[in-house]
């Protein structure tokens, strides 16, 4: 199979169990037969993995990635664009269908961030981050949202978390023990951010809406128990405390221009600081400087090879995937309609077979079964 030799050298199977039971079934019932697909996951060693699973399937597959000329550029490792062009894959940007380059007449599309959410599939979207949802709010066409079920806190909890620190550490960044961390965010990336940290020992603050723990998407209760201490970005008084005594502030809200004007001053004013963002927006905004920021504002895990270790987000690849499947499959009629329009969670059956599949055959089932307790 395309890639494999790739794929083979870098991982252990037991790192992506759930893609790999994706790829068994669909080698033979080929799913995506005669369907275009446009997968528009970050390009990186470990997409290849998923493209491996929709080849399997049949798809007639494109890789799409933002040019940021329509917005924020989608980071991507060159190198692993241009193993992909070598295979025959084509490899499409937002502007290239934009300008007409490209046809937009997709059967689906895999999207991530809503990148491509100007496109009209035939079928439908099946959109991996929570960020992305916005672009999806008032679609005529059927949208499948991954981050909205369990299976998506692996990789924003457990993997996301480890992605930020290993950033760090390779940019010399070794001492962690006793220091100040401050998070901007309390939900599925900045709560794995902030439980990485209490881990090394640090003393940990997070800054967020305390208005909104009823939230599905909110996870002080979480943090409170692993003695996070949580401080309302409304409370500038305090903000402008944590962050005056931070060694290390991150952003993960998922939301433009996220830092109140007390965050922004305190963080000039304190050029110890070391600054990152976990989001795909620039959550500083334009008052802070892009050198004031690691990676440029750009989230800070997607300098490595690896953003996120492939056993972390194995599962929400599959989803990703799965979902598609079943829309072309499940739900649509000899005409392409579905039963429903806009953001969709989700099945359960589909999470929980995904899921179990993790923690029986993967090589992180321990540390789910901690998440979830």
């Amino acid at each position: 199979m395309i890639f494999s030799e790739v794929i083979n050298e870098a991982y252990d199977p037991r790192e992506y169990p759930a893609l790999s039971l994706l790829a068994d079934y669909w080698i033979s019932l080929r799913p995506f037969e005669g369907v275009k697909v446009l997968a528009a996951t970050p390009i990186f060693r470990n997409t290849l993995v998923q493209y491996q699973a929709l080849l399997a399937g049949g798809a007639d597959l494109y890789v799409g990635y933002a040019s940021g000329k329509n917005g924020a550029a989608m980071p991507c490792d060159k190198k692993i664009v241009s193993l992909i062009q070598e295979n025959g894959i084509p490899v499409v940007t937002d502007e290239d269908i934009r300008n007409g380059k490209v046809t937009d007449d997709f059967d689906l599309i895999l999207d991530c961030a809503g990148q491509f959410s100007f496109c009209h599939p035939k079928k439908g979207f099946v959109e991996l981050t929570r960020s992305g949802v916005q672009f999806f709010e008032k679609s005529e066409h059927p949208v499948y949202v991954a981050d909205s079920g369990i299976v998506k806190r692996i990789e924003t909890v457990l993997g996301t978390g480890d992605g930020y620190f290993r950033a760090l550490e390779k940019l010399g960044y070794s001492s962690f023990e006793g220091k100040n961390l401050v998070v901007i965010g309390s939900g599925k990336v900045g709560c794995g951010i902030a439980l990485q940290g209490v881990r090394r020992g640090m003393n940990v603050c997070t800054i967020t809406n305390t208005g909104n723990e009823n939230s599905s998407t909110d996870f002080s209760h979480v943090l409170r128990n692993n003695d996070v201490r949580i401080v309302s970005y409304l409370d500038d008084v305090s903000v402008t405390a944590a962050v005056s005594k931070a060694d290390f502030l991150v952003t993960a809200t998922g939301v433009k221009n996220a830092l109140t004007w007390a965050a922004i001053s305190a963080l000039m004013a304190n050029s110890r600081v070391v600054a990152a963002n976990m989001g795909v927006e620039d959550e500083f905004g334009e008052m802070v400087a892009k050198g004031r920021v690691l990676n440029a504002k750009a989230p800070l895990n997607f300098m490595l090879d690896e953003p996120t270790h492939l056993k972390y987000i194995d599962a929400s690849l599959a989803l990703h995937a799965a979902l598609g499947k079943r829309l072309l499959c499940d739900f649509a009629d000899a005409d392409g309609n579905v039963p429903f329009k806009g953001p969709q969670d989700p099945p359960e059956e589909l999470e929980q077979k995904l899921l179990m599949t993790t923690i029986q055959n993967g090589a992180i089932g321990a540390e789910i079964c901690d998440m979830m307790r």
